[in-house]
């Protein structure tokens, strides 16, 4: 193992500036000066020059190891760490999970080096232009920003590119909710909003790009139109929740930096544990992700006072839901989805027809119907009213082709027989 070539340029250098002195060039403790030595070191490596020539202004512990040096097992342990197992990781992602994960106790910037090094990650080019940062938020809850992300999520399937819907605070960066849906639509949207609001109370403010589940945009790329509310906006209006629009993706910096970050971290670690199914996408994100995730970028926020309001007796299932209006037919019918909704006799009232009613439909697939604060009737999810039965289709045709009475027909018949009718059918000669 030879010395390196800035040994080598260092001798040129010393050698240079001692010929001049001991020519009478320089004096010597100008030269001491320029070599930033002082004139006992000099003096030392004179003698050294005097004995040894050229070769004696080379400095020998060059070539002898460093104590603090990293065995050259653990190199290898990293190297074979990131091909075999955590190919595609970021280096930062990487450190933490071999420290955790493996006993590795070298630091990120040696990790970087040597995984630039041997090729295994790309040496990142220098960020652009100067931008002006906005400050956080001071207080928990007094913004959360709300984003999805269709990607390629699970290495192992890669076909299907659902939509990660996440729910982060701004002053903590804590990620409040997130789960993956197969599209961003309204559904998911309030799906993810129903246990923050039940878990930690209603926030300030909720900042979203401009999507068509957010906010109505007559014209492309610009402003919304906030007195046409989109179903989310009509249940943040209700819930007095201010909905913030963002208009270009540096205004979403946060939520797009998140995004990254799960993009970056979470494929690897779905593919690292052979998840490749929604379900089980869910369930390690709620488990293992995001716990990790906080506790790593969570942080204190700057005003320690929670800026959520407690829900109270607040009834979320009828505000986070889709609702829609409509006009009663003449035989006491809605229609909502291809669903024919009936609605029963209300007491009081001889016919619904003509009422303007409110058809609610529900996360979970149900429909309720309401005028005001009267319920008038409510649905299952395949538009059969809640508790009553129905008989199998199949006994139902049975019926039909054997010209059998069916149940309700039956009922309907005994419903028509009265004393009085039986006594007039008596009187009928025969």
């Amino acid at each position: 193992m030879g010395y390196p070539d800035t040994a080598w340029e260092r001798a040129m250098t010393v050698q240079e500036v001692m010929l001049k002195a001991i020519s009478g060039e320089l004096h010597w403790f100008r030269a001491a000066e320029i070599l930033g030595w002082s004139p006992r070191t000099l003096r030392r490596w004179r003698e050294r020059y005097e004995a040894h020539g050229h070769s004696g202004l080379i400095d020998k512990r060059l070539l002898r190891p460093s104590i603090r040096r990293v065995p050259a097992g653990q190199v290898e342990q990293v190297l074979r760490l990131y091909r075999e197992r955590y190919a595609g990781f970021n280096v930062r992602h990487f450190h933490q999970i071999v420290r955790r994960e493996h006993g590795v106790t070298v630091s990120y910037s040696f990790v970087k080096q040597v995984l630039q090094a041997a090729r295994l990650v790309k040496k990142h080019r220098a960020r652009g232009r100067h931008r002006l940062r906005r400050e956080p938020r001071a207080c928990f809850g007094e913004m959360l920003h709300l984003d999805g992300s269709v990607h390629a999520w699970f290495t192992l399937a890669p076909e299907v590119r659902p939509c990660l819907i996440a729910v982060s605070d701004d002053a903590t960066k804590r990620v409040l909710e997130a789960t993956f849906s197969p599209s961003e639509s309204t559904h998911a949207v309030m799906t993810n909003l129903v246990p923050v609001l039940r878990t930690h109370g209603l926030p300030m403010a909720l900042y979203t790009d401009r999507a068509h589940w957010a906010f109505h945009t007559p014209k492309a790329k610009g402003p919304v139109d906030k007195t046409r509310l989109t179903q989310v906006g009509r249940a943040l209006a209700r819930l007095g929740i201010e909905h913030i629009p963002s208009y270009s993706p540096q205004a979403r910096g946060r939520s797009e930096r998140l995004n990254r970050t799960f993009q970056d971290r979470l494929v690897n670690e779905l593919r690292v544990a052979g998840i490749a199914t929604l379900e089980a996408a869910n369930r390690y994100l709620a488990d293992h992700f995001l716990p990790q995730h906080n506790a790593t970028f969570a942080r204190a926020p700057r005003d320690p006072a929670n800026a959520f309001v407690p829900l109270g007796e607040v009834d979320l299932d009828a505000i986070l839901c889709h609702e829609d209006e409509r006009v009663v037919a003449r035989d006491n019918t809605v229609t909502v989805q291809q669903h024919v909704l009936q609605i029963p006799a209300q007491p009081g009232r001889r016919t619904c027809a003509g009422l303007t009613v409110t058809v609610r439909r529900h996360l979970d697939g149900r429909y309720t119907i309401t005028r005001g604060t009267h319920r008038l009737a409510a649905f299952q999810v395949d538009g059969q009213p809640v508790g009553r039965s129905v008989a199998p289709a199949g006994a139902r045709r049975s019926a039909d082709r054997l010209g059998r009475p069916r149940a309700d027909d039956r009922d309907a018949g005994k419903a028509d027989v009265s004393p009085r009718s039986r006594a007039d059918r008596a009187q009928v000669p025969a």
